[in-house]
């Protein structure tokens, strides 16, 4: 299997070669970390490997319990933006509404 019938299959979003993705990841300390990927699943496991993000390295291993399909790099930034910047009750909220 693919990476992308991986992603395909979590989000029930058909993904193309240069398919981005927003998503956020619960910490083991129950924090939330938003990040951008082409191939989510992929970056999960980098966090949890202990090579993703620094403040991640510490508070492995992560879950992924978000993902939003993107139009493109630009566009998945400036919603990862809009996701860092919502209150730990806003990200919790989103995480919720997701299907």
């Amino acid at each position: 299997m693919s990476d992308d019938a991986s992603t395909a299959e979590m989000t029930g979003v058909p993904t193309a070669p240069d398919a981005w993705f927003v998503y956020v990841v619960e910490c083991a300390d129950g924090t939330l970390y938003a990040g951008v990927a082409k191939n989510a699943e992929a970056r999960v496991a980098k966090h949890n490997d202990g090579s993703g993000a620094k403040y991640t390295r510490t508070r492995r291993p992560v879950e992924l319990v978000y993902l939003e399909p993107a139009s493109d790099r630009g566009a998945a930034l400036k919603r990862e933006h809009q996701i860092k910047r919502m209150s730990a009750g806003e990200k919790r909220q989103l995480v919720e509404r997701q299907p």
